[in-house]
């Protein structure tokens, strides 16, 4: 091959690695998660852990998430009123803010800050574990290591997101509410004439299954790179970036499989 030819083939052999990086990683995960689906069996094992796996990524999670919902709710109040300053009844800021949070950003943004606090923290936590040879130790101890490690962390993720959202969603309406009869003269009865205009019960329902594939991705996500770490620090810091990232591009993908399958008309 000459030199010429080489450059011209630099950048589709730079594609084909990646594509192959991609595709092994995706069958490792598949691997991976097929393992933990049959460590449920293993009942013994994880059910003492999932207690204190809830509360330490669900409950300890909830003032960061609710501190998002609350200035997501103001900031909703305030540009719903620049908007429709002039041209639509102002209690249509109720209307958009108990849709835009339900549907949409109570579910997305508690999602994203929490790959980065419950995902990070799983994958550092596993990582380093990893690494200091703590995960082969349970194995010659006779514990299966992905249902004492990750099957309790990925079912208090899934279990918890959705508490989590509730609490987020109602933050967000009341700093919405607030916001609107305190700084856009709007009494409480046109506040919730606007919420309940477009309301749906399926709303909820939407919500709820938003977190729930949330708290799976996210968990799922940060005990795989955790589980696949490799050389020391640097390896440990390198899994829990990528955790973070690729959980937060999954929920992304995810809020918008949602709304294609369950949104259509």
């Amino acid at each position: 091959m000459t030199a010429r030819t080489a450059t011209w083939a630099r950048p589709f052999a730079a594609v084909g690695r990646s594509a192959g990086g991609f595709f092994a990683a995706f069958g490792r995960f598949g691997t991976f998660f097929v393992e933990m689906l049959r460590s449920l069996r293993d009942v013994g094992t994880w059910v003492p852990l999932l207690v204190g796996q809830m509360r330490h990524l669900g409950v300890d999670s909830i003032p960061i998430a609710l501190f998002l919902a609350a200035f997501t709710g103001i900031v909703l109040a305030l540009q719903a009123s620049y908007t429709f300053t002039g041209a639509v009844p102002l209690y249509f800021v109720g209307a958009l803010v108990g849709k835009t949070m339900i549907l949409e950003l109570g579910p997305v943004l508690s999602g994203l800050a929490l790959s980065g606090r419950v995902g990070a923290n799983i994958a550092a936590e596993l990582g380093t574990m990893r690494v200091s040879e703590q995960i082969d130790a349970l194995e010659t101890l006779a514990y299966n290591p992905v249902a004492y490690l990750v099957v309790p962390r990925v079912l208090a993720g899934i279990l918890m997101f959705p508490v989590i959202v509730i609490f987020a969603n109602a933050i967000g309406i009341v700093a919405g509410w607030i916001t609107a009869i305190n700084l856009l003269q709007m009494s409480t009865d046109d506040f919730i004439r606007g919420l309940r205009l477009f309301y749906e019960p399926f709303d909820i329902t939407f919500s709820l299954i938003k977190a729930t594939s949330f708290g799976l991705v996210v968990t799922a996500v940060g005990c795989f790179e955790g589980f696949a770490t490799k050389g020391g620090a640097e390896g440990v810091g390198r899994s829990t970036t990528r955790a973070v990232v690729i959980s937060s591009m999954l929920i992304l993908v995810f809020d918008a499989f949602w709304a294609v399958v369950l949104l259509q008309p």
